[in-house]
């Protein structure tokens, strides 16, 4: 049997965290009008045994809520004397949004798109610096928690560049039913992290500014099983379900039309070319246009407000070499298996439509 390695005191923001221990930090990124400091809140788990460096982060778009919950919910369940590595934990990124109840920064910019950000730029430029400069870069894997946008749902998904392998086997590993690969964005955490090599997974669910159960058990159980790939937690998965299948692209489908949506299909399901995915009509009921899907695939995000102007994205399809129905399976494979969990755990989850 091989020796275990002992961990080192792990070292943040110039304070030192011994081995097994943990610890609450906070990160001065601004001041509010009134002089009052505002934080970014950080908690530290530095195991008794060596191993990665696994940042989890939620709320770089401050209305983005389910991944706060996640993080509640992992700080919760972990024994540090149990762990191998560190764990970084940060619940909230964007205060600034957070406080706000809004996606963006005082000054409208996103903060997912200042990456690596500056000391003497924007607002948004001097937080992510600071941020990347002082938590994310001492990281050897990043794991960041996101929901769609206001007044849209996103089916749990995982993106990540799959080129890099270490990145692909922590998507694969999340657990998720749809695994999109996703460009790197300019700006964002994951492309200037990914630039340094570092691996970032970024999971969507659910809708900002609400709590959706399922998105909620499945970023917690997801981060779960990529802790435990890395050796960083005992254990295997609760239960081995379906491989993930990867989307080889995504597109938009938007209103043609201003109007009233009367949506005909939901998160998850299986569509054809043609399909009728929705009726816009005015508040009369004399102008009714069906909104029909342009290649068969899966539905992984949808607007939830039934008004729409001409050109507002009404549905986010995704397409899959593999066939469909197989894509259908492994949702409902994935809601299953959640369903499950929460019932022994005395929670009710169920998918919003």
């Amino acid at each position: 049997m091989a020796k275990a390695r002992i961990n080192r005191p792990f070292t943040l923001l110039d304070t030192c965290i011994g081995v097994g221990e943990r610890e609450t930090l906070s990160l001065e990124v601004a001041k509010l009008y009134t002089h009052t400091p505002l934080t970014i809140p950080i908690e530290v788990l530095n195991g008794i045994e060596k191993g990665p460096v696994v940042l989890v982060c939620a709320a770089i778009h401050g209305d983005e809520l389910n991944g706060v919950e996640v993080v509640r919910q992992l700080l919760g369940k972990i024994d540090v004397r149990e762990l191998k590595g560190t764990i970084i934990a940060v619940p909230v990124v964007n205060v600034f949004g957070f406080v706000q109840k809004s996606r963006y920064l005082p000054d409208r910019r996103d903060l997912n798109r200042c990456f690596p950000g500056s000391e003497r730029g924007s607002l948004g430029a001097r937080m992510a610096h600071m941020f990347f400069s002082q938590v994310a870069s001492l990281c050897t894997h990043i794991i960041d928690l996101h929901t769609g946008a206001i007044h849209r749902s996103n089916l749990p998904q995982v993106r990540a560049d799959l080129s890099c392998p270490d990145t692909a086997e922590i998507a694969h590993a999340f657990g998720t039913p749809v695994v999109i690969d996703a460009t790197l964005r300019n700006g964002s955490l994951r492309s200037e992290a990914s630039s340094l090599g570092i691996p970032v997974v970024t999971y969507e669910a659910g809708e900002a500014l609400r709590f959706d159960p399922l998105a909620i058990a499945g970023g917690l159980q997801g981060v779960e099983n990529v802790l435990k790939k890395l050796k960083m937690l005992k254990g295997r998965r609760r239960k081995k379900g379906p491989e993930a299948v990867i989307a080889s692209s995504t597109s938009w489908i938007r209103a043609e039309v201003d109007g009233i949506v009367r949506a005909q299909v939901n998160l998850g399901e299986r569509v054809t070319k043609g399909q009728v995915l929705a009726y816009i009509d005015n508040p009369l009921g004399s102008s009714e246009l069906a909104l029909k899907a342009p290649r068969s695939g899966i539905v992984i995000g949808q607007q939830t407000l039934p008004l729409v102007n001409e050109g507002d994205a009404v549905f986010h399809l995704a397409y899959f070499a593999h066939a469909n129905s197989l894509v259908e399976q492994q949702v409902e494979s994935f809601i299953d298996e959640l369903s499950e969990t929460s019932e022994s755990n005395g929670n009710n989850v169920e998918l919003n439509n």
